[in-house]
């Protein structure tokens, strides 16, 4: 046999053998995936708790849900203190179901700590508010006694934003201006994380928050970079479980009434 008769021979027993091995492969048969079933990816367990909505009451005022910790419930203000005076009463004004800010005797702050939570509550800019920029019905909320939400009268008013109603007070300006205008009620809704903090002391996850204002979004899931500060930038501060305060603030504006503040921690 020569050498091109050899090549050919080998060539042919190649191609026999690729063409018996495919051959062998589409005759063979495998298991069909098995046909999925609606549930094959359904859960039943374990069941969320139940929690029934509070109730409309009038005046757009929904009373809290059941699983709600009541820190004013239109009585009296035994859910908070004096944040000048630790454990001492606290001594704003509680008069037809509402609070007022007393500006002689500072902040007041809940005798609870807490963590992470959703926290409801209801503010009204006096309907003779006087003033402009910051000088307007100035207020705020702490979280974990560390980080303001704005409160302030925005309605056709104007201020730096990112120390307007709403805003990270100093650090993330608000989405949008949702006032209503002085004399009606707003409402907020806040969605607050609390940070971790590695062994330096550095944030692992800092705090966020989210803010509704009337049913608007302001603040959507905001880095929080550190303490609120007047004078100066943010600090890291580590720190645990901590209360929340509403401020007093020293402008010479009429103060503001708050009522309906429930938090359901989280």
């Amino acid at each position: 046999m020569n050498k091109r008769d050899l090549t050919r021979t080998v060539l042919f027993a190649a191609l026999s053998g690729i063409i018996g091995v495919s051959a062998y492969a589409q005759e063979k048969e495998y298991p069909q995936q098995e046909r999925m079933k609606p549930g094959m990816s359904e859960y039943w367990t374990p069941q969320p708790p139940v929690v029934t909505p509070g109730a409309c009451q009038g005046d757009g005022l929904i009373s809290p849900p059941s699983d709600a910790i009541v820190l004013f419930d239109g009585k009296d203000l035994s859910a908070w203190e004096s944040a000048r005076e630790e454990g001492g009463p606290a001594r704003w004004t509680v008069k037809d179901g509402i609070f007022t800010v007393d500006k002689k005797t500072g902040d007041i702050q809940t005798r609870q700590k807490f963590e992470s939570y959703q926290l409801h509550l209801e503010w009204r800019i006096p309907e003779n508010i006087s003033g402009t920029s910051q000088a307007r019905g100035n207020s705020g909320v702490y979280m974990q006694g560390k980080y303001e939400i704005q409160i302030l009268d925005c309605y056709n008013s104007e201020t730096y934003v990112n120390g307007q109603t709403g805003s990270v007070y100093k650090q993330t300006p608000p989405l949008v201006n949702a006032m209503r205008k002085p004399g009606e009620w707003n409402v907020y809704d806040i969605i607050y994380v609390a940070p971790v903090f590695k062994e330096d002391g550095g944030y692992r996850y800092p705090p966020t928050v989210t803010v509704i204002q009337n049913g608007i979004l302001l603040q959507n899931h905001t880095a929080i970079s550190g303490t609120t500060e007047y004078i100066g930038f943010p600090q890291v501060q580590p720190h645990g479980a901590g209360p929340i305060i509403l401020q007093s603030h020293g402008d010479p504006s009429e103060p503001i009434s708050f009522r309906n503040i429930w938090i359901r921690e989280l």
